[in-house]
């Protein structure tokens, strides 16, 4: 980890996550790191889907949490707006889900296919 005039913060520290609604991203302030999502209409019902595509983190920052950070906000947020969750991307369903088991409760359960 580089300590050249806080270009790298350190682990301890919570990263500012900010919700860009008109980009469909969560990201860091910098903008440099972030977690892509698509919402879709659920067929058949006034509902919506969260479908998280990417999770972005660039190298020089890469193991400092980041990634979990961005996916912690967009879980919160699919929460607190009663949206289920598809992981389409790999980082969240191969990695974050299985280390945060919590959060499987948003996981949309229904047929992806049939509702996009």
């Amino acid at each position: 980890m580089a300590n050249d005039k806080g270009k790298i913060k350190g682990a301890t520290e919570i990263p500012k996550i900010i919700w860009n609604e008109n980009q469909q991203r969560f990201e860091t302030e910098d903008k440099k790191a972030y977690l892509e999502y698509h919402l879709k209409n659920i067929h058949g019902n006034n509902s919506q889907i969260m479908n998280i595509l990417h999770t972005y983190v660039p190298p020089f920052k890469r193991g400092l949490g980041l990634a979990s950070h961005l996916c912690v906000a967009a879980f919160n947020h699919a929460q607190s707006h009663s949206l289920p969750v598809i992981p389409s991307c790999s980082y969240v369903s191969d990695t974050f889900l299985p280390r945060n088991p919590s959060w499987n409760a948003l996981v949309y359960k229904g047929d992806v296919k049939s509702s996009m």
